[in-house]
């Protein structure tokens, strides 16, 4: 087995549904791969980030490629990721465990987006509202790349009106984006959460969709299906990996409220790298609290 090895690190869902779709979007990712290969999680879920490393390691694995299955850098990719990394080098000295990128705002996924969006509303946009759902973090860099991605989407597109709304956290919460939009005059209004799989968030944004439609007979509701396991999304993640290679994946910390002063968030400058995720490794609910930063209630 290679000497470098690849760990694709998911976050965890307490939504069986979300692992089955995390491991469907793996496995298109190990088949393009020449190397060892596994999966890990933050929380909720097996085998843990240390497992997965662990495994990659016993197999013969001297440098691993930690790629984050995440679609934006919050908290999880700039704090519990890193923590994750430096724990595991620590304990194992002689293991080199590089972090890659998040995905982020990248021209394969805007793709993915369009395509999933155009299969939900493929004629008539120009009389259509866009409402593009994202997480919802307390980083506003986070969150503002959800705007950005609405507004290349409605542009891109030839919406008629879009908004942008968030599941947790950050407002416009889902139902009142919704309602707004119910009111601007449009006939129909496409609903898509920004995410890369299912859950107990994506389950719910659909709830929400059915409720207000009900308010609003006359508007027809379309749901759009997430980003899941599109051909771009595999793209996407090989070239993460492919950028170690290429020098140093590093994040764009331009606007990160761990390093810059942002406006609002002074007191989070400097906060240490440290992981909030101990209590739910692996899927152990016993210990567990409500960080601010991860409200569990919303997995």
């Amino acid at each position: 087995m290679s000497e470098t090895a690849v760990l694709l690190c998911g976050h965890g869902s307490r939504d069986p549904d979300a692992i089955v779709e995390f491991e469907m979007a793996a496995a298109a990712l190990r088949s393009r791969l020449q190397r060892d290969f596994a999966t890990g999680y933050l929380e909720f879920a097996r085998p843990t980030i240390q497992e997965g490393l662990g495994g990659l390691m016993a197999r013969g694995a001297r440098h691993i490629l930690a790629v984050p299955g995440m679609l934006f850098a919050a908290s999880h990719v700039k704090n519990d990721l890193p923590w994750e990394m430096n724990s595991f080098m620590a304990e194992n000295p002689g293991i080199e465990v590089r972090l890659g990128r998040d995905l982020a705002i990248d021209p394969k996924l805007l793709t993915a987006a369009a395509e999933r969006i155009a299969a939900a509303a493929p004629h008539e946009r120009a009389d259509t509202v866009l409402v593009v759902v994202g997480r919802g973090t307390n980083d506003p860099d986070a969150n503002s790349n959800i705007a950005k991605i609405t507004r290349m989407l409605w542009e891109g597109m030839g919406f008629g009106w879009a908004e942008t709304a968030f599941s947790g956290v950050a407002h416009p919460r889902v139902d009142a984006a919704l309602d707004r939009a119910a009111r601007l005059g449009f006939r129909r209004i496409v609903v898509f959460p920004y995410f890369l799989f299912t859950g107990v968030l994506v389950k719910r944004i659909y709830a929400q969709t059915d409720i207000v439609a009900a308010r609003f007979p006359e508007i027809e509701f379309v749901k759009a299906l997430y980003l899941r396991d599109h051909p771009e999304v595999i793209n996407a993640f090989a070239e993460r990996i492919a950028e170690f290679d290429g020098g140093d994946p590093s994040m764009n910390c331009q606007l990160c409220k761990y390093r810059t002063r942002i406006v609002g968030y002074e007191g989070d400058i400097g906060l240490p790298q440290q992981a909030h995720h101990h209590h739910v490794r692996g899927g152990d609910h016993r210990h567990e609290h409500h960080h601010h930063d991860h409200p569990h209630e919303h997995r």
